[in-house]
């Protein structure tokens, strides 16, 4: 009996040789891949790299590192305003005191209007736009107790000192003052604005001005005063002030649109308005 064919073929090993080609059927380089690759390549990528500045291997940098952003440029406005600002309160504050005695000499105390209102400083203004930063309201009147108080325009003055500041705004708020019984309103006034054009390192750029802003009652008047800055350079102050029978002030707001411009060109009507608002929120009823 003859032996049957082998159903595998001819070959010893009993299922033949392998029948795949001499040609791979996965090329050595595969569409789309680099042709330096990392020692783990992932299908799917091209030739670039997922991440900008990524490594392939381990001695590069971490793949995923985000790029480094440029370093932020500081708000020289900003700075400019708190260099001044630094000294605006004590400015303020040393100008009304150093003044008292500018009122109208005589008359007794019958001459003197009630005491009716009163300023504060509460933990914000306008609208909530602004917070209290510094209250020096403490400070400055143990400054006026101490002092020689001539007497001749106002009785009984109680200090009100605060500077506010805001994030949105950019901007710095100086409220500097008293209360008490005036009874020269209109010289007072002018006293406040008269100490803070005249205090060391300031000087008048642009003369003061009478407005009554819509709804207020008083008379609010504005100037624009440069401060000597640390470093050099001056700073526009638009500086607006009003008096009545009980409450004397001054009120001083600088943002970063403000310290760009020139003195001349800072809006004193507006400034008026603000400071009215201001005094609304400030002036409260002794009772």
């Amino acid at each position: 009996m003859s032996t049957p064919p082998n159903p595998y073929g001819q070959q010893p090993h009993p299922y033949g040789q392998p029948q795949y080609p001499q040609q791979s059927p996965y090329p050595q380089q595969q569409p789309g891949y680099p042709q330096q690759q990392a020692p783990y390549p992932q299908p799917g990528y091209g030739q670039q790299q997922p991440y900008p500045g990524a490594g392939g291997g381990w001695g590069n940098p971490l793949p995923y590192a985000p790029p480094v952003p440029p370093p932020k440029r500081k708000n020289r406005t900003g700075l400019t305003i708190s260099l001044a600002f630094g000294l605006v309160a004590l400015i303020l504050g040393l100008a009304w005191f150093g003044n008292r005695d500018s009122g109208s000499p005589g008359g007794g105390e019958s001459s003197f209007p009630a005491a009716e209102y009163r300023l504060t400083a509460p933990e914000t203004l306008l609208d909530g736009t602004y917070e209290l930063a510094d209250d020096q309201s403490a400070e400055r009147q143990k400054q006026l107790e101490s002092s020689t108080v001539d007497e001749s325009n106002i009785r009984d003055p109680k200090a009100t000192v605060a500077q506010y500041t805001s994030a949105s705004e950019g901007g710095v708020l100086v409220i500097s003052g008293m209360h008490g019984r005036i009874k020269d309103p209109d010289t007072a006034r002018e006293s406040i604005l008269r100490g803070a054009a005249g205090a060391d390192g300031s000087a008048l750029a642009v003369p003061a001005k009478d407005f009554t802003p819509a709804g207020s009652e008083v008379t609010i008047t504005c100037q624009v005063v440069t401060m000597d800055q640390t470093g050099g350079g001056t700073a526009p102050l638009p500086i607006c002030a009003w008096a009545d029978d009980n409450t004397n002030a001054s009120v001083t707001l600088v943002t970063d649109g403000t310290a760009k411009k020139s003195p001349e060109a800072i809006d004193l009507e507006s400034a008026a308005a603000t400071a009215a608002k201001v005094r609304e929120e400030i002036r409260r009823p002794l009772n």
